[in-house]
C-alpha cells in the first residue's frame, strides 16, 4: 500500500523516541501489505479498531508499542493508499476530542 503524509511518522518518532522503532516497523509493513479490506490488516495489527469521526468518516486506530500510542489513519483499500493523520500518546487519545477534527 502506498502511504500519504509519511512524514508525520518521522516527525512523531523524533517526538516521540520510544515510539520510533514501532513507527518504522509499521511504515514498512503497511507498504508491503495489500490489505482489501480492515479484516486484512487485523490479521497484521489485530488491535486495529474502526472508529468514526465527527465527518462521518471511518478512520482506522492503531495501537502501537504495547497500547502506549495511537497512529490515527484512514484506509482506502480500493485504491491501496493509507493516509496518516494523527499520531497520539493514549492519554491524548483518551480525552477523544481528535475525533471532532476529523
Amino acid at each position: 500500500m502506498r502511504i500519504i503524509k509519511e512524514a508525520l511518522l518521522g516527525a512523531a518518532g523524533r517526538q516521540h523516541p520510544p515510539a520510533a522503532r514501532h513507527l518504522d516497523v509499521w511504515r514498512k509493513t503497511v507498504k508491503a501489505a495489500a490489505w482489501r479490506n480492515l479484516v486484512d490488516g487485523r490479521r497484521t495489527y489485530p488491535d486495529t479498531d474502526a472508529v468514526k469521526v465527527r465527518s462521518g468518516r471511518t478512520v482506522l486506530v492503531f495501537n502501537l508499542r504495547r497500547n502506549d500510542y495511537r497512529l490515527i489513519a484512514a484506509a482506502h483499500h480500493n485504491r491501496q493508499i493509507v493516509y496518516t493523520l494523527r499520531f497520539m500518546t493514549h492519554a491524548e487519545y483518551s480525552k477523544d476530542r481528535w475525533k471532532e477534527t476529523l
